[in-house]
């Protein structure tokens, strides 16, 4: 399903770019990739535009702090959680682009998520969205998780 979502960002500009889902299918289908992951990612990506259009009428900014659920904490892994924070510190994220992301990254049933997933779907948030990070965050979002040093929370 990840294949297929960096596809579409590296493909399509904008998220107004990509064909209606059938004609999306097809095309993707015709690229190689598998009916049942193109079906996963849509889905998964229709559930990301629902919840990212509503981030339009976003709230003020929170100055509150963010704590995890247990749940939350098996699933997101202390890595994630940190990049999270480091995001959102950042102003990459505000707080309902947080939660969503969060929200996202549970949908996936795997425990925990990699960093790289992770990255991936702040990517697809911003991009269906409509926003684009600086070309210094872009480099730390779409660099290999290898290359960096784990991040020092102080």
């Amino acid at each position: 399903m990840f294949d297929i979502l960096v596809y579409l960002y590296e493909t399509y500009y904008r998220p107004d770019a990509c064909p209606e889902p059938a004609a999306l299918a097809k095309k993707l289908s015709a690229v190689g990739f598998d009916d049942v992951e193109i079906s996963e990612a849509l889905v998964w990506l229709n559930d990301l535009t629902e919840m990212a259009g509503d981030e339009q009428a976003s709230v003020a900014a929170s100055t509150g702090m963010r704590f995890y659920v247990e749940q939350e904490q098996d699933v997101l892994g202390s890595q994630a959680i940190g990049f999270i924070a480091f995001l959102e510190s950042a102003r990459v994220l505000t707080p309902l682009q947080r939660e969503i992301v969060i929200e996202r990254a549970l949908s996936l049933e795997e425990a925990p998520v990699n960093l790289g997933k992770l990255k991936i779907i702040v990517l697809m948030l911003l991009w269906s969205q409509g926003k684009e990070p600086d070309a210094l965050m872009f480099d730390d979002l779409f660099g290999s998780d290898e290359e960096q040093a784990p991040r020092l929370l102080h």
